[in-house]
């Protein structure tokens, strides 16, 4: 019974944690633009983090060890600085999104200005990260993230033409008044924002915390191949609820608040009330997660104590790089940057950094040294090798589109 709520709530915690403020605002611009025709996107960005979640809680699992321990011993301190510093800027810009997030999904229902709000949000964080279970962190911010299922709710109470959103998404074809440059700049967005690093950094590092061994794998992997989908489901309603009230009414998508218009025009205030909810667990359980592993990471890589178990004297450092990061992020916004921005931003430069993220974990999976019998099998490396080649263009492309299309304009 303790391994099936195990997986319930691990399901739960990863449906929360992946759709956060980038899939959000990316899927609604998108799905206002695009409707259905970027499905194919989040099918892969899906597929792939559960290639490279599984590989690193696996790692995690049977080493012991956390990433960046084990991508320092094995590819060398300078490789190692260069993965660290590629996936810390990109993790360090999507704490300050998330924070921003938490905000402004605060201010839809104060009139308090998003300024006034940002330092709260901040001590918040860091209080949470400071003092909160990991346990306690995790689940209830993942149980209160499922409310985000009131955008397929909305899609459903829509009453939509069923055929045509399934040809849209099998035929993949952009609107005819739509560039395809522009089609490519947010299909390499929406494949960042599905594969953000932070996300395989805080499970292995999670996994190292809660003690898994071996004998936990195949919690791991239901964790990993239910939740995650369970996550992109939830995206892909976030897209379609966009395409049916925004869409025909040619509405963009620039602020939180018109994310939740589908809901509030489906299901009213009622509806909006839950999204609401959905939206500050989303970004706060996000904030928690890329505040780790900022942490995490750094600790790891210079051979720090770190852990949210381990006594704050007993990891000075780790702590104190929480407390900086969060400083430092709530700082960057008190500036008045527009959080959306910074989360599209965020979301576009996650795809140049993937290569630096994922081509380690491939290798240490592979290192029998660590891994022993628990290496990677023929199935795993191939889906491995083949999205690296899929990163590496979306990493070439990423910026050369951001320019070309002047950010999907």
């Amino acid at each position: 019974m303790k391994r099936v709520f195990a997986v319930a709530l691990g399901i739960l915690t990863a449906i929360g944690g992946f759709v956060d403020i980038g899939d959000l605002v990316t899927n609604a611009q998108v799905g206002a633009r695009f409707g259905l025709s970027l499905v194919w996107v989040v099918l892969m960005g899906v597929l792939g983090i559960c290639v490279f979640a599984e590989m690193s809680g696996r790692v995690a699992a049977v080493s012991g060890r956390a990433t960046f321990d084990l991508v320092r011993e094995r590819l060398g301190p300078r490789v190692g600085l260069l993965n660290l510093g590629a996936s810390m800027l990109i993790t360090f810009l999507t704490f300050v999104a998330e924070i921003g997030g938490v905000a402004l999904s605060l201010q839809l229902v104060s009139s308090v200005h998003v300024l006034l709000i940002v330092p709260l949000v901040g001590l918040l964080v860091w209080l949470v990260l400071w003092r909160a279970r990991f346990s306690l962190m995790e689940n209830v911010l993942g149980l209160l993230g499922l409310a985000l299922v009131v955008f397929a709710v909305a899609v459903w109470q829509l009453g939509p033409d069923w055929g045509a959103l399934v040809h849209q998404a099998v035929t993949a074809d952009k609107p005819a008044d739509e560039r395809w440059r522009t089609y490519a700049y947010y299909a390499v967005a929406l494949f960042g924002a599905a594969m953000t690093p932070y996300e395989v950094f805080f499970f292995s590092s999670g996994g190292v915390e809660e003690h898994w061994g071996p004998e936990d794998l195949r919690t791991m992997r239901a964790n990993v191949f239910i939740g995650f989908p369970l996550g992109g489901i939830l995206s892909v309603a976030v897209a379609a609820s966009a395409w049916l009230v925004l869409g025909p009414l040619e509405i963009g998508v620039d602020t939180l608040g018109q994310v939740a218009l589908p809901v509030a025009a489906a299901l009213g205030k009622v509806g909006l009330a839950v999204a609401i909810v959905g939206f500050v667990a989303a970004t706060f359980g996000a904030a928690c997660e890329t505040g780790l592993s900022v942490g995490y990471s750094i600790a790891q890589y210079f051979g720090a104590q770190w852990g949210k178990y381990v006594r704050p004297p007993e990891a000075a450092v780790f702590h104190a790089i929480l407390l900086l990061a969060t400083l430092a992020a709530t700082a960057f916004l008190m500036t008045a940057v527009d959080p959306i921005v910074v989360t599209e931003v965020s979301v576009v430069f996650s795809a140049v950094a993937l290569p630096l993220t994922y081509f380690p974990i491939l290798v240490v999976a592979n290192d029998p040294d660590y891994m022993g019998e628990h290496g990677n099998g023929r199935l795993a490396n191939a889906l491995g090798m083949v999205y690296l080649v899929v990163i590496g263009v979306a990493a070439v492309a990423a910026i050369p589109l951001m320019i070309w299309t002047r950010m999907g304009q």
